[in-house]
């Protein structure tokens, strides 16, 4: 779904790969230009029994090359902490339920408190360790205090509910390369298949996943997302 007028014309999309782009180029994620209560968030029988979210973090430093609204990279638009919490999340979720949430280093805090605005009580996290293709840590991640090669996803659940068999058996650890700025490892949905059940709902989604609800101003099938695809990440 959208999140904000479409105003932008067609166009010609190349999406790094070399094959024909999705269409129109993605509309601003610009949540703030209307009352939180009218964002709506898809709903099914019996609420989602599963959430795997990637919010649009806001950082302190907005105007750097590595931010998100950088004016000349224009990555994606941002949400506060507190807008993302606002999100009515607890009300489309079924009584017991799980949620995967990504969270940056620094703002693990401010996870926590969506995580708790969300309905859930966080009891683990999974750690993706980004690599280069040679296995070793891709250190060419940023940080003021120390250069970041991993990010965490935060595991809530709301109400009792335990995790798949194949959940006590996974490690708390993702290993793969990355792509594209902010994109997310695809063998996260693997694992969340294997270790939560569904119906699952993907908020903030930026393609299209088989047997999930996607929700976010880029997961339409014909909207192509603003990240760049760099060639050694194809």
């Amino acid at each position: 779904m959208t999140l904000a007028p479409d105003t932008d014309a067609d166009t010609d999309v190349d999406d790094g790969t070399g094959a024909p782009g999705r269409g129109r180029r993605a509309e601003p994620l610009r949540v703030d230009a209307a009352p939180l209560e009218q964002v709506a968030l898809p709903r099914t029988a019996g609420g989602w029994s599963c959430v795997y979210a990637d919010p649009p973090w806001r950082f302190t430093n907005r105007t750097g090359k590595v931010a998100p609204e950088h004016r000349r990279l224009d990555r994606y638009d941002t949400m506060s902490a507190a807008e993302i919490a606002a999100l009515p999340v607890a009300d489309v979720v079924s009584a017991n339920a799980h949620l995967y949430l990504w969270v940056p280093n620094a703002l693990l805090p401010e996870g926590l408190a969506v995580m708790q605005g969300w309905g859930f009580r966080y009891v683990s996290n999974l750690v993706w360790a980004k690599r280069r293709k040679d296995g070793g840590p891709d250190g060419r991640g940023v940080g003021f205090y120390f250069r970041n090669v991993t990010e965490l996803i935060l595991f809530g659940v709301r109400g009792s509910l335990r995790t798949l068999d194949p959940g006590r058996r996974q490690v708390n650890m993702i290993e793969t390369r990355k792509r594209e700025h902010s994109r997310k490892p695809e063998e996260a949905y693997d694992l969340i298949e294997a270790c939560s059940p569904g119906p699952y709902l993907e908020m903030f989604a930026r393609y299209a996943r088989p047997g999930w609800t996607s929700w976010g101003a880029e997961s339409a099938e014909d909207v192509a997302p603003r990240g760049r695809v760099y060639p050694a990440y194809r």
